[in-house]
């Protein structure tokens, strides 16, 4: 029951991210320093990208590229910071999943770990059973050895006289 609402959860919170982001993304147009700040990372971004597309494409890198107006810039910070929030979530929800599995893979070790132990510890009390019972068998067989074929079928008699009633020898 706990995995369905676990995954139940994480999907809620990957949905409810998507309008926290463009809640963060309104407020960080908004607010004046945020903005000036953003306004230097979407630059410097812009700057990055252009480069690295210049590259790819085999074009000049030496050409000065000229930065974006101050309405892009704070529409692609702005941008930015939604997706680098959704994705923190959905990084979030999955280091979630993988601990959780991996403490549910741990119980389930654990367990067999100890049903094991139980077996071996099974193992080990039939063995000196069976190990008493091989050292009666060889009691048995000497004490037959010793009185011959008839001592066998005395020894129905001898142990019914251990136990308090006259034996009778055949």
């Amino acid at each position: 029951m706990a995995l369905p609402v676990a995954k139940l959860g994480t999907l809620a919170l990957r949905t409810l991210s998507k309008p926290i982001a463009s809640r963060l993304k309104s407020q960080a147009a908004v607010h004046p320093k945020f903005r000036d700040f953003i306004i230097s990372i979407a630059q410097i971004n812009h700057r990055v990208t252009t480069k690295i597309q210049r590259r790819i494409y085999g074009h000049a890198t030496n050409v000065e590229i000229r930065p974006l107006d101050e309405q892009k810039a704070v529409q692609a910070a702005t941008d930015l910071i939604g997706e680098a929030f959704i994705f923190s979530v959905a990084v979030a929800a999955l280091i979630f999943e993988v601990q959780r599995s991996a403490r549910s893979e741990a119980r389930k070790e654990e367990a067999r770990r100890q049903e094991l132990e139980e077996l071996k510890q099974r193992e080990d009390s039939l063995a000196k059973q069976l190990e008493d019972l091989k050292l009666k068998l060889s009691e048995i067989e000497r004490l037959a050895k010793g009185r011959g074929l008839t001592g066998i079928l005395n020894m129905k008699g001898v142990h019914g006289a251990e136990g308090g009633k006259a034996a009778t020898p055949a």
